[in-house]
């Protein structure tokens, strides 16, 4: 159907939805973004986007925006936490040559989008909370505080973990704590800093480390298991203390980053189905739901980003294409709903892998450096699936 002149409501501003709102300007439509916040800002974080969403961002017309923006990583090592012994390093530049994985600060992502989202026409409504959802008319309507009603043809949520559009479809969700909580943090880098991840692996925990902004900023995600519960939200504080003594035992590299931590945030790890329903046909438009509102993921494999992306991208594609909302929509979840489980699996096995102890760890670790010695480009084409898809050459 044509997206010329339609009108689209997406709510929320983050990656995902940013991201789609420049997709679907660029078709044609006429899209206002909803955010419940008075200013587009980041908690700071680093994230990471492998080729799999940069090639989105290529097809948007942003690539030199991600380059300058970004640092290009050279390769993921795997160390040996306690002893700070590398148990295998995948070398990205000479075994995916030419293949983009970046390390960028969320902030600096966010900008980017947002400014591209602007510059195709989009319209930002800062302060637009959205207090309910009704979706029994011929038209989907989101109520916003104050009572305001918005009568929309295509109403798209990218309204996060504890989105409302989601629970529209679904019904009430009830997401289960993983015993696993999560620091994150930035801080100074050192000079000279390789554009590395680095993941520090050890008994029942873990930590991420790749450099920011030119190498100025260092990025840190740290993972523990602990019965304690912890909020699932990305603005509490902890006391660096804590994070300190999770990581201990951990090698003179590891600790003497955390020395330097002042005021981590701290976040619960929960987990969250998977939608079951994605997208509502309604008239001519309809209801769908992209990103973490779909498929809530654990940061075990960095995709949260490049996931969004890619819904954002197959989501405007398919309106675009096909002749009816209906047949858009459902072509939209038929082929992002079997592709995030797979990404969501794999992410939950990545935990498991990363946290070994005892005779586990070590021939796991022992198994890691034989293959990364042997065939390092084997290890590397188990994720073929993932990091070599792109779907801005498919057709939904």
């Amino acid at each position: 159907m044509s997206l010329i002149g339609q009108s689209a409501t997406v709510v929320g501003a983050g990656v995902a939805g940013l991201a789609v709102a420049r997709a679907l300007a660029l078709h044609g439509a006429q899209v206002t973004v909803l955010e419940k916040a008075d200013a587009i800002r980041e908690v700071g974080a680093g994230l990471q986007i492998s080729p799999n969403g940069a090639c989105v961002l290529r097809a948007l017309g942003l690539q030199a925006a991600l380059d300058a923006a970004s640092i290009r990583a050279e390769a993921v090592q795997l160390i040996d936490g306690p002893t700070g012994e590398t148990v295998t390093r995948l070398d990205l530049a000479r075994l995916r040559p030419g293949q983009g994985y970046h390390f960028l600060h969320r902030a600096d992502l966010i900008a980017l989008l947002l400014s591209a989202a602007q510059e195709a026409g989009v319209t930002l409504r800062l302060l637009s909370r959205v207090e309910s959802v009704v979706l029994s008319g011929p038209r989907p309507v989101v109520v916003l505080d104050g009572g305001e009603r918005i009568e929309t043809p295509l109403l798209i949520g990218a309204d996060g973990l504890h989105s409302q559009i989601r629970a529209a479809l679904n019904g009430p969700g009830t997401p289960f704590f993983t015993r696993q909580v999560a620091w994150r943090a930035v801080l100074p880098c050192e000079p000279g800093a390789a554009p590395v991840a680095e993941v520090h692996m050890g008994p029942g925990r873990h930590l991420v480390s790749y450099p920011l902004r030119a190498g100025a900023l260092r990025n840190i995600v740290a993972v523990e298991e602990r019965a304690k519960w912890a909020e699932e939200s990305w603005t509490l504080r902890d006391d660096p203390m804590d994070l300190r003594l999770a990581f201990a035992g951990f090698s003179p590299r590891v600790r003497a980053w955390l020395d330097r931590v002042e005021d981590p945030w701290l976040w619960g790890l929960f987990r969250h189905r998977l939608a079951e329903t994605w997208v509502r046909p309604m008239g001519q438009g309809g209801v769908a739901i992209l990103g973490d509102a779909a498929h809530p993921t654990l940061p075990f494999l960095a995709q949260g980003a490049s996931m969004g992306l890619e819904d954002a991208w197959v989501l405007a594609d398919s309106l675009a294409r096909h002749d009816t909302p209906a047949g858009a929509l459902a072509a939209y979840q038929a082929a992002r709903r079997p592709r995030t489980a797979r990404i969501v699996a794999a992410a939950n096995a990545n935990a498991r892998a990363y946290h070994l102890s005892g005779l586990p760890r070590l021939i796991g670790h022992a198994g890691l450096r034989l293959f990364g010695r042997l065939s390092p480009g084997a290890m590397l084409a188990r994720f073929d699936w993932l990091y070599g898809h792109d779907v801005t050459q498919s057709t939904p």
